[in-house]
């Protein structure tokens, strides 16, 4: 398999294989007009496997939505074909707008123009709590 370098763009690196996808669902990455690699099942020394999205453009992600779906991943930011940063990411302390709250009774879900706002109320087990009725996010 041959997938060119990048010369200018992002390199998302060190996904927990099989989440690939599911980013760029979230990230709305198919809506871009430019080319995109999504490279599943990667040999990792780390991670065993792992999968990694190239996108040959130099776009603003998301990273509420890259820490949520997966805090683990790293960013590389590469400029002239070198890589020039090194982002990792962690859990983000809210989510505004990446889910929704399932609860029916939720504020949230009854007035439109609220926004979805989720808190992060265990860390180590990476739960998030709707901030109007505390339902958990699945």
């Amino acid at each position: 398999m041959r997938i060119d370098a990048i010369k200018n763009g992002l390199v998302i690196d060190h996904i927990t294989a099989g989440k690939a996808m599911e980013i760029v669902g979230l990230l709305k990455l198919e809506e871009l007009d430019c080319p995109i690699a999504i490279i599943k099942n990667a040999p990792s020394k780390r991670l065993g496997k792992k999968d990694i999205i190239k996108i040959d453009a130099d776009i603003e992600l998301n990273t509420e939505i890259l820490g949520y779906i997966d805090p683990d991943v790293t960013v590389n930011v590469i400029k002239n074909g070198e890589i020039v940063e090194k982002k990792h990411i962690a859990l983000p302390e809210t989510l505004n707008n990446v889910i929704a709250c399932k609860n029916p009774r939720c504020i949230s879900s009854c007035e439109q123009e609220l926004p979805q706002i989720f808190k992060l109320t265990d860390r180590e087990n990476r739960v998030y709590r709707c901030l109007y009725c505390e339902t958990k996010a699945k």
